[in-house]
C-alpha cells in the first residue's frame, strides 16, 4: 500500500492532503495505534471545489503480541474491517467528499474489546464566490406588483429593488433602489409583493423591476398591463365593484435574456410600503 497521501484522477480531485505538523497519532500504550499514513501527521486535511472527491491513507499500527481487529468508519473504506497482526502495520485506503461548506468530521477505529482510536479529518470548501441573482415572474395586479428574486449565486444576498411604472403620458411610478427587508441565501427563491396604491384608472402601463446586489448582481425584468375602468349595467355593477375597480390585462415581458432552468426554493414575503 502507498505510504504518502494521494489524489484520485485529476478531473476528481486536487492536491489536498498537507502536513500540519508533529503531534503524537491516536495510540494506546502498548497495544494499537491510528494515524495517517507516512507519519508526520496529527489529521487529516482536504481543500477543493464542493463534490471533490478524495483519497487517503490510513495505518493501523499493532504493537502487541496478539492479532487485533479493528472496525473502520467516518469515511468510504477499501476495507471497513481490518485484522493486524502482532507487531504489524496495515494501511487502509480511504476517500472522502468535500462538502459545500467548511467542516469537520473523524475517523473513528473501534476493536474487539470496545477500544477506540481516532483522527480528526479537515475539509474546506473552495468554491468560488458568485454573486448573481434573477427577476422572475413580475405580474401586475390592480393594487399591487408581484414578482420573484432568485439568488442563482453561491453567496447570500441583501438585494435592493427600484421600480418604475410608465403609462402613456408619462411616469406613473418611480420608486429609487432600496434594500429588501429579507435576505436572500444561496439558491433560495423569494416571492415579493409591491404595494401599488394609486394605480391608474385607464391607461396602458410598462413595468420595470431592477434588482441589484454586491459583487455586481444585477438583473432587469419587466411587464405590460392595460388598465380599464368597468362600466357595467345593472345588476353586474355591484359584483364588479365587490372584486376591484379596474380590470387588469398583463403581458410579461423579460428585459434580459436566459434563465437557469432550475426552480430554487421559494419563500414568500409582503413589503409593507413602497419607500423605505
Amino acid at each position: 500500500m502507498p505510504s504518502a497521501a494521494r489524489t484520485l484522477p485529476l478531473a476528481l480531485s486536487l492536491p489536498l492532503l498537507l502536513l500540519l505538523g508533529p503531534v503524537p497519532a491516536a495510540r494506546a500504550a502498548d497495544g494499537w495505534s491510528l494515524a495517517p499514513a507516512g507519519g508526520g501527521r496529527p489529521a487529516f486535511y482536504a481543500e477543493g471545489a464542493p463534490g471533490t472527491v478524495v483519497q487517503d491513507t490510513v495505518s493501523v499500527t499493532n504493537r502487541g503480541s496478539r492479532p487485533v481487529t479493528v472496525r473502520l468508519s467516518g469515511a468510504t473504506f477499501a476495507r471497513g474491517s481490518v485484522r493486524v497482526p502482532a507487531r504489524t502495520r496495515a494501511d487502509v485506503p480511504f476517500t472522502v467528499t468535500v462538502p459545500d461548506r467548511d467542516r469537520g468530521t473523524r475517523i473513528l477505529a473501534r476493536d474487539d474489546t470496545g477500544g477506540t482510536r481516532s483522527l480528526p479529518v479537515h475539509l474546506r470548501s473552495t468554491a468560488p464566490e458568485l454573486s448573481a441573482l434573477t427577476v422572475e415572474h413580475v405580474t401586475v395586479h390592480a393594487d399591487r406588483i408581484t414578482y420573484d428574486v432568485v439568488n442563482r449565486g453561491t453567496t447570500p444576498l441583501t438585494p435592493r429593488v427600484a421600480v418604475r411604472a410608465d403609462g402613456v403620458l408619462g411616469p406613473l411610478l418611480d420608486l429609487p433602489p432600496r434594500t429588501l427587508p429579507v435576505p436572500l441565501p444561496p439558491g433560495s427563491r423569494l416571492h415579493l409583493t409591491e404595494p401599488w396604491p394609486d394605480p391608474p384608472a385607464l391607461d396602458a402601463v410598462d413595468v420595470r423591476l431592477t434588482v441589484t446586489a454586491a459583487g455586481g448582481a444585477h438583473d432587469t425584468a419587466g411587464a405590460s398591463a392595460r388598465f380599464v375602468p368597468w362600466r357595467g349595467v345593472a345588476g353586474t355593477a355591484a359584483a364588479l365593484a365587490a372584486g376591484g375597480a379596474c380590470w387588469v390585462v398583463r403581458r410579461r415581458t423579460r428585459r434580459t435574456a436566459g434563465r437557469a432552468p432550475s426552480e430554487a426554493p421559494r419563500t414568500e414575503a409582503e413589503l409593507t410600503g413602497a419607500t423605505t
